[in-house]
């Protein structure tokens, strides 16, 4: 990229996910090992995505808009498919392209509150304590006067399809991304009481709620599953015995370590659960949501789509 000059023209193709399937620590001094090791500490200790993007992008040579600042004559266009929200483009794929908004005091911040430095390995603790984190490339930064970003598929080509869906089967249907990036039970809870106040308004009728976005699910175990099946299994206890179905997957067709989309579940759920000997809390507790809906074959498995545009949550209730 270096090696660009005004007449050098570059596409970059963007999507979630790029976040961890390209990197170049700024330490040259870091393995494939402990990068491999590093990345496991954040996607395992319960910050939101965006905490940890901004973690990514402070130790990063590619990211938080360092690849752009590496191609700086040349004119840059960046093609996205997107898994984040609108005017939060900076933070898809951890933002290579695109001028960063957090920066250093964010960094260090986050790794304070979740405690993250004695879990990174060896080699990335001694540059940190080095004090050597750099900031991040800003708007005003000379490599962004010629970078260009299009948007090609965003969360909205995700939410209306499934609006209108919903609606041609009869639902009253509404959007509330109010709980994106909230712990996967907190989330659960106030879907779950968003979904009963839309039953009192609209009394007598069918209402689904659809929330697009992602929770997040520190790892507590040793089991299978991500935050999509995590939040459907919250959710199980809550809606036993009511008309309530509750569905949650990744577009991507992935869910955290297991082989599963995410999962589905209704008020009948619980009962079925108990009668095979499974209990909920103990697979929520040990981090095994995907083993839990598995048994009871209410696992979506779709395989990887190909596309990332976040994860789907749709709640649904009969009169």
């Amino acid at each position: 990229m270096k090696k660009c000059d005004e007449k050098t023209l570059v596409f970059f193709l963007l999507s979630g996910g790029g976040s961890a399937l390209v990197e170049l620590p700024l330490d040259s001094a870091q393995t494939l090992d402990d990068v491999q090791q590093t990345y496991r500490a954040l996607v395992t200790c319960g910050a939101p995505i965006e905490a940890i993007n901004t973690v990514r992008k402070h130790i990063s040579a590619i990211k938080g808009g360092r690849l752009a600042a590496a191609a700086h004559e040349a004119t840059k266009v960046t093609l996205a498919v997107s898994d984040v929200p609108v005017g939060k483009e900076s933070a898809l794929a951890s933002g290579p392209t695109l001028p960063d908004p957090t920066t250093v005091a964010d960094a260090k911040r986050i790794l304070a509150e979740y405690r993250l430095h004695d879990r990174f390995p060896p080699s990335l603790r001694r540059w940190l304590d080095r004090g050597k984190m750099p900031e991040t490339p800003k708007a005003e930064a000379g490599a962004f006067r010629n970078s260009h970003f299009f948007l090609l598929l965003g969360m909205d080509d995700l939410f209306h399809p499934a609006h209108h869906a919903a609606e041609t089967k009869g639902f009253i249907a509404c959007c509330d991304n109010t709980s994106d990036d909230w712990p996967v039970e907190e989330a659960a809870g106030f879907l779950l009481e968003q979904l009963e106040a839309l039953q009192r308004t609209h009394t007598g009728q069918r209402v689904a709620l659809i929330a697009d976005g992602e929770v997040s699910s520190p790892v507590t175990g040793n089991g299978s599953g991500g935050r999509n099946s995590a939040f459907v299994l919250a959710c199980v206890e809550k809606i036993a015995g009511k008309k309530i179905a509750v569905l949650s997957a990744g577009t991507d067709g992935i869910d955290g370590n297991s082989p599963a989309a995410g999962a589905v579940v209704d008020g009948e759920t619980l009962t079925r659960a108990r009668a095979m000997g499974l209990d909920p809390a103990d697979a929520f507790r040990r981090s095994d949501a995907f083993t839990f809906f598995s048994k009871l074959e209410d696992a979506i498995a779709t395989g990887p789509t190909g596309n990332n545009l976040r994860d789907l949550r749709i709640l649904l209730a009969e009169p």
